[in-house]
């Protein structure tokens, strides 16, 4: 932008200067042939009285050098004798002393020649030639025009270097406005703008920065909200575990018991998530300035919560199928978020296909990253691309499933939703594989050892 406001400031200035340039330049050319047209009939002229007063040729050219002494000036006298050098062609004189008028005529050579006819006594007619040289016509008019070409040139520099500074702070304004807006964009909630430049500029920068505050007063109230409906959960969690502890010992206790535990747990960390300052989570946007890797085992996780609703699905009489890879699959991805997707995926299973409804959990690892899949033998979804939207759907929120695309998408994967070879539906999610945190040597190890020994 700044090039090119700097562009069209060159073209203007420089249509603008040769639009007088030109003009000027042909003014100054004509005005020196002028004065030198009318400084040689001048001369011409003045030696017209000098003729008529006496014809001797001594006299006559000492006035001739008296009033020009650079040789341009001329008599013809009537007798055809010439006083000093003559330029003009015979024909034109022939007509000046016949015609007794004044003549003026470019030369061909260059140069412009003037005859003046000069009536003496007993009606003779003499005529008085000036010649002015290409030279003399033309005096000052390269020094002129090189004046002016200067000028023009200063105006031109300087109307671009005028524009440039003013680009420059209308690039600067812009540029910051832009780096503001990408550091909103990656999570920085604390983006702002100093509102500089142009009028419109500044009404842009105030405007992002009344955004990006509404923005944060919005989800404060958001997360406000989640804590204290989170919170409200309480009273009814606190009678559901009351009424399991009076259903004692038995066989269908357990199971319940560490469900009502598992939703404790979680209404726990989703309160104090939404009570702690407000940032930007690793499952919403990518992180760039993590103080720490967070890595988990895929294969440790699915196992744990694959035990938990197997437990379930016998209850129910629903065939399940577990099958997870036996190699390390380490992601960069907390405990908590993953043991969240796989209770998101299978909890739809139950949640919308009917008892006894055979679902299977698998773990497949590639080279650059590891697949969780849930697959069942329901029904199936009707629309996968509306099931992602929050809302879209009539049937369920949504919500598992944009969980499983975010944290997916927090490890550079993705997640695919088809129909599987058990009929129903198939939801694919693949993690990218974190690199494992570097080893300590023996070194460093001993190293530790010592400085916990004591002295």
């Amino acid at each position: 932008m700044r090039g090119t406001l700097a562009r069209v400031a060159l073209a203007v200035t420089s249509m603008v200067a040769l639009s007088f340039l030109i003009p000027l330049g042909l003014l100054v050319r004509s005005e020196a042939r002028n004065q030198a047209i009318i400084a040689a009939e001048q001369r011409a002229a003045a030696l017209a009285p000098v003729l008529t007063l006496t014809d001797d040729p001594a006299a006559v050219r000492q006035a001739v050098s008296g009033l020009d002494p650079s040789g341009n000036l001329a008599v013809h006298q009537p007798d055809g004798r010439s006083i000093g050098a003559g330029h003009a062609p015979h024909s034109l004189l022939v007509r000046a002393q016949h015609d007794g008028e004044s003549l003026a005529q470019d030369l061909p050579g260059g140069g412009w020649v003037y005859l003046q006819p000069v009536v003496l006594p007993q009606g003779r007619v003499a005529v008085v030639e000036e010649f002015v040289p290409e030279a003399e016509l033309n005096r000052g008019v390269n020094a002129s025009l090189t004046v002016m070409a200067l000028l023009a040139v200063g105006l031109v520099v300087g109307s671009v270097l005028v524009a440039d500074r003013l680009a420059s702070r209308v690039v600067r304004s812009s540029r910051n406005l832009s780096c503001a807006a990408n550091a909103l964009g990656r999570g920085d909630l604390e983006s702002r703008v100093d509102p500089m430049g142009p009028p419109e500029l500044r009404e842009a920068g105030q405007a992002f920065n009344a955004m990006a505050a509404r923005m944060l007063e919005l989800l404060a109230v958001e997360r406000e909200l989640v804590a204290d409906l989170s919170h409200r959960l309480r009273t009814p969690l606190t009678a559901l575990q009351l009424a399991t502890e009076r259903m004692g010992t038995g066989p269908d206790a357990a199971p319940v018991a560490a469900a009502v535990a598992q939703l404790e747990t979680q209404l726990h960390a989703v309160i104090t998530a939404a009570r702690t300052p407000l940032a930007v989570g690793h499952m919403g946007a990518p992180q760039l300035d993590r103080p720490e890797q967070v890595l988990c085992a895929a294969t440790v996780i699915v196992r744990r919560r694959a035990g938990f609703w197997t437990t379930l699905a016998e209850q129910q009489g629903r065939p399940c199928l577990v099958e997870v890879t036996g190699e390390d699959a380490l992601i960069d991805l907390p405990e908590d978020d993953l043991a969240a997707v796989i209770d998101a995926l299978v909890g739809n299973v139950f949640r919308h296909t009917a008892p006894g409804t055979a679902f299977a959990l698998r773990l497949v690892r590639a080279a650059q990253s590891v697949t969780l899949t849930v697959e069942d033998a329901g029904p199936g979804i009707p629309d996968p691309d509306d099931a992602l939207v929050r809302g879209a759907s009539t049937a369920s929120t949504g919500l598992g499933l944009d969980i499983a695309r975010r944290a997916a998408a927090a490890t550079r994967g993705a997640l695919d939703i088809d129909r599987g070879p058990m009929g129903g539906t198939r939801v694919a999610v693949r993690f990218g594989l974190a690199s494992p945190p570097p080893k300590r040597g023996p070194l460093h190890r001993r190293r530790a050892r010592l400085r916990k020994s004591p002295v």
